[in-house]
């Protein structure tokens, strides 16, 4: 049985930005981030300098995992791209702003895979051997199982750790979500999500499975404290209303017409009146980068018009941590490569900008409500 973090890290993950595999693809902006964070862009070395860097994870930091997976989008695929560029960019901003994170690394992904629970026992085996050099380890092999694994064994070691996602395309929230509240569930914490999102992710399945970008949610509504605890921000773009949505599954919303015509910081009274209303006390945040209008967010695998300004974004984000924790939080559907066109402002530099300034913001949140 594999005890040490450390150890269980190296089975489950790689350096950071290794989780998507590259031959020439952006190989070179791998090689800038190995050489910011351990001076060194040999494979090797970076090996070696980040097993070292993991002995030092204590979970006083918020702690960055990457998950870049995009198996289980639908649309368009690209948001696996997004921990590696997103890294680049909170570096530039730590320096900017002085934020503070510890970065564990990448889950290794397959990317045909996502959970175990779809894989057959055939593949299993040979994935495993190919993962692990060894059929017989009993070890996850798709990346949102082996994201659960880490993770689990992270709370248990540290339990107040507070870890920020980046993914990938919003299956892997499922994952992060689900060890988040197990842990969670054991500090006796009530607890709720805050859902940026220009869709609302409510479906119990998608052509029959259970587990993909649109139906995290509606999982993860049943961990909360209750299903109002999940409240959805930005959303605008749903085969069914509001109302259907509030009625059948319980939970609160506020549509991006509501934002615009409200205003960011009245919603986000309504949200702390919300949550405090129904007693709860820390706070999960997911964050899906078209919630931003996709003139400012179109690098993405369904950009939506119409959508939340980064101010107004901001403004609820901000106000809403002041008066609870934030205890864990992730950034989604980041698609560098991603283009349209049919809306104007789609450089990825733009969304890389936001991306960047909105997952700045949270670390900071996170950091300032630590227990």
């Amino acid at each position: 049985m594999v005890t040490s973090l450390p150890v269980l890290a190296k089975s489950l993950l790689c350096p950071p930005g290794n989780g998507v595999f590259t031959i020439h693809t952006a190989q070179e902006r791998k090689n800038e981030l190995h050489q910011r964070l351990f001076k060194t862009s040999a494979p090797a070395e970076v090996e070696k300098a980040w097993l070292k860097s993991l002995t030092a994870l204590d979970g006083k930091l918020p702690i960055l995992l990457g998950l870049a997976s995009d198996c289980g989008g639908g649309i368009q695929r690209g948001a696996n791209w997004g921990p590696l560029f997103l890294r680049l960019e909170l570096i530039e901003a730590q320096r900017t702003f002085g934020t503070q994170f510890f970065d564990a690394g990448d889950v290794r992904v397959i990317p045909h895979l996502l959970h175990d629970r779809y894989v057959s026992k055939e593949t299993l085996s040979s994935c495993r051997k190919a993962l692990y050099g060894s059929a017989r380890k009993i070890l996850p092999v798709s990346p949102l199982s082996m994201a659960e694994a880490f993770l689990d064994a992270l709370y248990h070691r540290h339990p107040h750790a507070k870890v920020f996602g980046l993914g990938g395309d919003h299956s892997v929230s499922y994952a992060f979500t689900k060890s988040f509240f197990k842990k969670q569930k054991k500090l006796k914490r009530k607890t709720g999500i805050l859902h940026f999102d220009a869709h609302t992710d409510l479906l119990d399945h998608r052509l029959g499975i259970d587990i993909c970008f649109g139906s995290w949610a509606y999982h993860a509504r049943q961990w909360c404290a209750s299903p109002s605890a999940l409240v959805q921000v930005g959303i605008r773009s749903s085969g069914k209303s509001q109302e259907h949505w509030e009625r059948t599954l319980k939970v609160k919303q506020f549509w991006s017409k509501e934002v615009r015509e409200e205003g960011a910081a009245k919603i986000a009274q309504k949200i702390i009146t919300h949550y405090k209303k129904i007693g709860i006390e820390d706070l999960y945040l997911s964050f899906d980068i078209d919630a931003l209008d996709s003139r400012f967010a179109g690098a993405t695998g369904t950009p939506e018009p119409a959508g939340l300004f980064p101010h107004e974004a901001a403004v609820i984000i901000g106000e809403v941590a002041r008066h609870f924790q934030i205890a864990g939080a992730d950034l989604t559907e980041v698609a560098p490569f991603v283009k349209s066109s049919e809306v104007i402002s789609l450089e990825p530099t733009t969304t890389l900008l936001y991306a960047k300034l909105i997952a700045n913001l949270i670390l900071e949140k996170m950091s300032a409500s630590w227990p």
